[in-house]
């Protein structure tokens, strides 16, 4: 009798849990869109690059460098890394679109949630893979640019004396600056997330997602039509509540002057003068709405299709 017991109990123990751990589910999700997001990473590289040689053609910036290289090293670091953010934010629309909206889209998330996966736990471990990747693009990008940087200086003037230009201060204001590319990526990745999770179709989330920002931009436009027809400036006080200007705009607002002489931001601005606070505060809304737009439709609404 306690023979056939512990007989059975061992048995039981090297039974395998049904339950996947969290870096599992992440690790499974990467495979799937392994081959999407190599081939999406090279052409990201090939963009950016060519981007970068179309700015290292500008006239002047062999004197800027000779004369003010530190004003030559804040405006490679600030065209090079808008360039990563409106590329980098395409492709974290596509790639959370096909992570999430593509389960739902094909049927194959039952598969998972049989297998004792949760609908929130596959989700937030989607989420977390996604933060991931924006973190490592950010990372490869940045030496990217301090690569393609170098090689630029050793073209013009064939030696790399600017680097002893840079100062604390440099070092500082180039942080603040990649902690808007990953504020900007953050709320892309979450923006996707919500639109399919609430969609639960490949083609609702990406198709909205896609046009988000566009909107955005040309709603700053239209507003600023009705205010001059209008003579009311309460239309150009909206777009203060627009992410895209927001996003758009935050750098110039967390960079000191001389961080970003010479060059200005990409895309429509809010038309109304706002405060660095407002608009973090604004953006962080609008991250929480995402997060309950992704969370609570995963949480209540049974996959049935």
């Amino acid at each position: 009798m306690s023979t056939h017991i512990t007989a059975t109990g061992l048995e039981t123990a090297s039974q395998p849990s049904l339950h996947a751990s969290f870096t599992g589910i992440m690790r499974g999700e990467f495979l799937k869109i392994a081959r999407l997001f190599w081939l999406m990473l090279v052409l990201l590289t090939l963009v950016f690059t060519v981007g970068f040689l179309l700015g290292a053609g500008l006239k002047g910036l062999k004197t800027d460098l000779q004369h003010t290289p530190l004003h030559f090293l804040y405006y490679s670091l600030e065209s090079n890394m808008v360039v990563f953010r409106i590329f980098s934010g395409i492709f974290l629309l596509v790639l959370t679109s096909f992570i999430i909206g593509r389960e739902y889209q094909y049927g194959t998330i039952r598969i998972l949630l049989a297998r004792g996966v949760g609908r929130v736990q596959l989700l937030l471990a989607k989420i977390a893979l996604l933060f991931l990747i924006a973190l490592a693009l950010l990372v490869m990008f940045v030496l990217l640019t301090a690569l393609f940087t170098c090689m630029q200086m050793l073209f013009l003037v064939g030696n790399l004396n600017a680097l002893n230009a840079i100062t604390s201060a440099f070092w500082s204001n180039t942080w603040l600056d990649l902690l808007t590319v990953l504020i900007s990526m953050g709320v892309t990745i979450l923006l996707a997330a919500a639109m399919n999770a609430l969609g639960r179709s490949l083609t609702f989330g990406l198709s909205v997602s896609l046009i988000w920002f566009p909107i955005d931009n040309i709603g700053a436009a239209i507003l600023n039509t009705i205010a001059q027809v209008t003579h009311n400036d309460f239309w150009r006080r909206a777009t203060v509540y627009l992410l895209g200007p927001l996003l758009n705009r935050l750098p110039d607002m967390l960079l000191p002057v001389e961080a970003r002489s010479g060059f200005e931001s990409f895309g429509a601005g809010p038309l109304f003068p706002v405060s660095t606070s407002h608009a973090l505060w604004v953006i962080a809304i609008y991250a929480l709405v995402f997060v309950g737009v992704a969370l609570v439709p995963t949480w209540k609404r049974d996959v049935k299709e």
